[in-house]
Parts: structure tokens; sequence; C-alpha cells
């Protein structure tokens, strides 16, 4: 299958498979060959020094349950080619620190201080930063369950694997939040030299931000704070980014969505999926297999998206299962998006989602139910700044960027480290 879908320019799938140790924690293996052999091992350090002279990244997992209990031991780091990046978010909770959004609720236990983030860098490790869903239903790159963002020059397994092994890597929830970080003109992963660090930033949300965060030696040095609610936007053309929910309900079954969005005026300039897999871990009891449910975008033009999507009902209220889609938009606002799926047909103008968010049930209450989510426009998702430090705290400082949003969608950069000159 791995060989089936892997298109050198187009889509590039890797092998890799885990191994656990109660002693170093959980790692991942992501192999460059598509034929990779499952090396046969006796520990972690043994499998990384059978492992030497491959091309394979061997990244810790899960990094924040407790020491000896598969949580990660930062004395086995070793810097370097072999593991230039380590995991911090998956669908097990976040890794930053022993604090945040995203706790350790899993059976293995809560999450500590000794084996996250934060930790690492304070104790002087040099590393890149990612994110894996860690989806045991079958579902890669789940939607909010944790991915990876890759600074590359193009889309070919050399080029990616490089920015990889450079820790060119950043780290996001579910949205494809992106960060342009740059200091003294070094990226995210990069070390430089100096005592005046010129800071640039432009992030692009996905939706409405809440903050963005400079973090320096643990401590934030700024802090941008997004509006609380979106302004309506000046003149009439505009540009807009409007996420569309699916799902709800309270049967057992799954919900299949056939059909279309569509806009009557303006374009569609991309349609970003937020397709998950199903809501759970592990197994379910009683059941021999389970029939993975794809969600795809079967077609995209400037004025429509014809979709098909299968939503389960939330397990519980903290616990999302919808699918959606995100509309990244230009046109006026009195043009129409437009939802027509499984025989009901449903309409808003740009003008009302800017006001506020619509929501219809397809049969009634408590069936399923679509959500057109209040339209963002470029105000509250686009952010550029600025800034200058130039007091050094450390002979090594280190800086990254912490990006969040409103609907707790985060993502995270990679550190740039700055010697004093």
């Amino acid at each position: 299958m791995t060989n089936e879908y892997n298109k050198e320019g187009e889509f590039l799938a890797f092998v890799g498979y885990e191994a656990h140790s109660m002693e170093h924690g959980d790692h991942v293996a992501l192999n460059y060959d598509l034929d990779a052999p499952l090396v046969e091992c006796t520990s972690i350090e043994d499998w990384k020094q059978k492992a030497r002279g491959h091309k394979v990244f061997i990244t810790p997992h899960h990094m924040g349950y407790q020491t000896g209990y598969r949580g990660y031991n930062w004395n086995f780091f070793t810097e370097g080619d072999q593991t230039p990046f380590v995991e911090m978010y998956s669908r097990h909770g976040l890794a930053e620190s022993d604090q945040g959004d995203y706790n350790y609720l899993h059976d293995m236990g809560p999450r500590q201080w000794e084996g996250t983030i934060q930790c690492g860098l304070e104790q002087g490790k040099k590393f890149g930063i990612m994110g894996s869903t860690d989806q045991h239903a079958g579902y890669p790159g789940s939607y909010g369950d944790g991915r990876i963002g890759v600074l590359a020059e193009s889309l070919t397994r050399d080029k990616i694997w490089d920015a990889m092994k450079n820790r060119h890597v950043c780290c996001a929830t579910g949205d494809k939040i992106n960060i342009d970080f740059r200091l003294n003109d070094a990226f995210p992963g990069d070390v430089v030299r100096g005592n005046s660090r010129r800071i640039y930033l432009n992030v692009e949300g996905g939706s409405c931000i809440d903050y963005i965060d400079i973090v320096k030696n643990r401590k934030c040095i700024a802090r941008l704070s997004g509006p609380l609610l979106p302004e309506m936007p000046e003149g009439d053309m505009v540009r807009c980014k409007v996420k569309i929910d699916f799902g709800w309900n309270r049967e057992e079954q799954y919900v299949h969505w056939q059909g279309k969005l569509s806009i009557s005026k303006g374009t569609i300039n991309a349609v970003e999926p937020c397709f998950r897999g199903a809501a759970f871990t592990s197994p379910q009891p009683g059941e021999p297999e389970f029939e993975t449910k794809v969600n795809r975008i079967v077609s995209v033009t400037d004025k429509d998206t014809e979709l098909d999507m299968y939503s389960s009902k939330n397990p519980n209220t903290t616990t999302p299962a919808m699918q959606a889609v995100i509309l990244d938009v230009t046109m006026p606002k009195d043009g129409m998006i437009t939802a027509e799926f499984n025989g009901k047909k449903f309409e808003h103008s740009l003008g009302e989602l800017l006001e506020g968010s619509r929501s219809h049930f397809m049969i009634g209450w408590l069936s399923e139910a679509i959500l057109f989510n209040r339209a963002m426009p470029e105000s509250c998702f686009m952010v550029e700044h600025y800034m200058e430090d130039t007091e050094p705290e450390r002979d090594t400082d280190y800086y990254y960027i912490r990006v969040r949003q409103r609907d707790q969608q985060w993502a995270w950069s990679s550190p740039i480290w700055v010697e004093r000159t």
C-alpha cells in the first residue's frame, strides 16, 4: 500500500513502526526506504545501535508520561541525525510542559514534568518539535490528533528528508497553521551567533487567532493577542475562511454525508480537510476488527467542492467526532455559501456568516446537523510582527513560537538557538 500511494512530487508515503520501553520511553521509527526492514532489538538503545548507518529517524513519543513507565528519559537523548526531532503532541496529549491544554488522560497515567519539551530545552538539548497522530483506529493525519509541518524546497523524498534531518519542522494539532519565524535570517531548528537578535514573525491560521507567544528560555517575551470577536471587514469583496462541520446526533450508526458545498460569487481559493478517525485510542472490547470509514474531497473547482464523509455521534461532551472542511474564499458579502447534502439544502450569505455562525438539523432535533461556523476575515487569522532582543541571558538562548486559536487548535515552531558572541 505504501508503494501504491507514494508519488514523488505529489504525495510521499513513509513506512514506520513503534517500539515500547519502560526505561527509555516509547519511540517511533520513520524510514527513508520503502522496503526498510523491521529491526529486531532488545532495547531502544540496542535499536539505535543497529540502526546506525541506515536512513531512519528514531523519535521519542508521548514524552510526558512518568519516566520509568514509558515516559521519556532525557539522559538517553543523543543530538544528531538519528533523532533530530521529538514528538510534543499526539492524541495522548501535549508534552510542552506539565501544564496547559490537552492533559494526559490515557490509562498509561498522568502528565509530569521530567520528560517534557521544556524540561529538555532547559537541559540544553537541541531538537526539533513535531506532532503525530498515534491514531490507533487506522486514520493517518486524523484531525486534532497531531501533525508535522516541514519547511522544504519541494515535495520530494530527498528534500523532505533533508529538511527533517536539519530540524526544519513544526508541530500542529489539526489546522494547517503556517508559522514563518526567523531570527537574524535563521529558520527554526538552526543555531546562530549574535547578541542582537532581529525577530520576524508571520502567521497564517486556519481560524481566529487567540494569541501568539514568542518564548525565550521558558519565558514569554511577547504575546500578540487576536480579537475577542473578529471585526467586520471593510469593503465588499473580502477573503475569509469558513469552516463547515458535519456530525452530532445521538444514534450509534455512522451518518454518510454525500453532497457539495458551493458559492454563488467569487472564488474558492482552497479546501482544507479536517477529517477525523474514530474517537478511540485502543481496540474496542468485543470487536474482532474495525472498518475504517474513509472521508474524501471528491472534487474541487473555483465554485464548489464535492464531499463524501462519515460522521459518528460525539462519544461524550468533550470529545468531537465531526467531519469538516475549511473553505478559503474570496467573495462579496452578498455571495451565498450553499450546502446540499443528503437531499437537504441550506445556504447563507457571507455577510450573515461574518456576523455569526448558523446551524441546521437534518431531520429535526437530536438528528445529525450541519454547522456553518463564523466566517473568519484575514484580520483575525493573519499576524505579522517585528521586534529586536538585545539582551543575551545565557551562553546559548533558545526561542520558539506557540500559536493558539480560539477553537483550541495549536501550532508550535521548532526552536532557534542563539549563542552569545
